[in-house]
């Protein structure tokens, strides 16, 4: 019988993540069995990773960019001291696996929080389990020793057969292609990986309460800056902690040349290894913040062949870097978009005045760049948010359940113009009907009025299966009068303010 370790009382949030890796070490069936953790720098795969070691008194090692002798000397010192025994001179990576493999089980351990590095000094047995190694920075060690997965197979096969501890490891990197390719097609350890835990950005209602901001508006433009990477907060001063203070911070924090977010996209792609050619994913990602979202409209921005582009694409939205969204009604191309919130506004705001910001021109720059911060970093970024609020409380706002919510293009034969429907809700249908489409909506951070409704109505006409959805009017800035006294009388008509999505 397994025993839940406690959550320590100062890991913010990650209540499934610690789940899960509770659950992972605290079983105890014989042998070597594998977690692979992962996800991009900064987002908290470190902190609870240190913390686990040490309630169950696991032995943690942080790899470094050394050479392999280097390398395995570092671990036996590491592995050596953990187990009391001194330098262990180990001959080579397949002696280090088998040392790792054969620790002694845990017969005491204190569940909850400790200082990361502390060592359980006796006491009363309280849980036994199996012994807990944490591997991080696994990716420098892959680079230098490829054979490591190998090896890593090898060794779970063996401890099935003859019998090893239970010992459990976990192996961690914020390079995601290099840990995602664990897992997949003929990789050595597709099979023998038990557990897999992707370690995302916090959502936006939780990057607010990590930051402590409370004002929705500020709230809002911190995470179009920041997205959910609680590792910023260590790279800022300060927290902005009004409207007022707002432009100042985003100079003097994000844009300036002596901090250390001002290159931070660069820095995000240049880690993940593997990709050959970074001019271009840059010019990727710096086509798709002007506004091209299509495969065609992407490469021509290029002057490349759309084949040539399919590659980067791929590869980008693999890394979190771009997401890829299908139309949710129609068989179109899908459109792309920037996922990483920090990406996306130093391409729009920062790459065009890069001069300027160096020069120290900074507050200069800011306000040259207020329109496109709010084109094509907050607008993007809002419609976002309004989709992720209505997939969350869609069953209370509209009365049913929402499977998918995502966007759509309407033609209009008419008027021969087609219209973008930025929030189609979708909820499971039965028989023929495969989803049905709850709600149509369009969000906006300007004021709304009635224009806005009547032209969802028409929209709505042009839909097919969406005669009897309701309207949503998601608005940034708020709605009119008449908007807000036509919508009182109608049950089919639903006004979302920013409020409501922080509320």
């Amino acid at each position: 019988m397994s025993t839940a370790l406690e959550r320590p009382a100062d890991l913010f949030d990650r209540e499934r993540e610690w789940a899960e890796l509770s659950a992972f070490v605290s079983d105890r069936t014989p042998g070597l069995r594998i977690a692979i953790v992962f996800g991009r720098r900064r987002q908290g795969k470190s902190y609870p990773l240190r913390r686990l070691a040490a309630a169950t008194g696991g032995f943690y090692y942080q790899a470094l960019e050394h050479e392999p002798a280097q390398a395995l000397a570092e671990f036996g010192d590491r592995l050596g001291a953990h187990r009391g025994v001194g330098r262990l001179a180990l001959a080579n990576w397949d002696e280090a696996i088998s040392n790792l493999g054969r620790l002694a089980p845990r017969t005491s351990a204190v569940l909850g929080a400790m200082p990361p590095g502390t060592m359980l000094l006796g006491g009363a047995p309280s849980v036994s389990g199996a012994a807990v190694a944490v591997i991080d920075e696994f990716p420098y060690l892959l680079e230098k020793t490829p054979e490591l997965p190998s090896l890593l197979q090898r060794a779970v096969d063996h401890s099935k057969d003859e019998s090893w501890p239970a010992v459990r490891l976990i192996l961690c990197g914020s390079a995601i292609s290099v840990m995602a390719n664990l897992l997949e097609g003929q990789g050595a350890l597709r099979g023998r990986v038990q557990t897999s835990l992707l370690i995302r950005p916090f959502s936006y209602l939780e990057s607010a309460r990590f930051w402590g901001i409370t004002d929705a508006r500020l709230a809002f433009r911190v995470d179009a800056i920041l997205g959910g990477t609680p590792g910023y907060r260590e790279l800022v001063r300060s927290v902005p902690s009004s409207m007022e203070e707002f432009d100042a911070w985003v100079v003097d924090e994000v844009l300036s040349p002596a901090g250390a977010l001002f290159r931070e996209d660069e820095w995000l792609l240049g880690e993940q290894r593997g990709l050959e050619n970074r001019a271009l994913y840059l010019s990727v990602l710096s086509a798709v913040a002007a506004g091209c979202r299509t495969q065609s409209a992407i490469s021509s921005e290029l002057g490349r062949s759309q084949q040539s582009v399919l590659h980067p694409l791929a590869s980008l939205v693999r890394l979190g870097f771009l997401a890829k969204d299908d139309d949710v009604v129609r068989q179109r191309r899908p459109v792309y978009r920037i996922a990483e919130p920090i990406v996306r506004f130093h391409q729009a705001v920062r790459h065009p005045r890069t001069a300027l910001f160096e020069d120290r021109r900074g507050a200069e720059a800011w306000a040259d760049s207020q329109s496109s911060f709010e084109s094509l970093v907050l607008g993007p970024h809002f419609e976002q948010l309004a989709r992720e609020h209505i997939a969350r409380v869609g069953k209370q706002l509209i009365g049913a359940p929402i499977i998918r919510v995502g966007t759509t293009v309407i033609s209009d034969k008419d008027d021969r113009s087609a219209h973008e429907l930025d929030i189609v809700a979708l909820s499971p249908g039965t028989g023929p009907r495969h989803r049905v489409i709850e709600a149509i909506g369009e969000t906006k951070l300007r004021q709304l009025d009635v224009g806005e409704l009547n032209r969802l109505e028409r929209t709505r006409t042009l839909l097919p299966g969406a005669e009897d959805a309701a309207i949503v009017l998601v608005s940034a800035s708020g709605f009119t009068d008449r908007l807000k006294t036509e919508a009182a009388e109608r049950a089919d008509v639903h006004l979302v303010a920013l409020a409501d999505l922080y509320s």
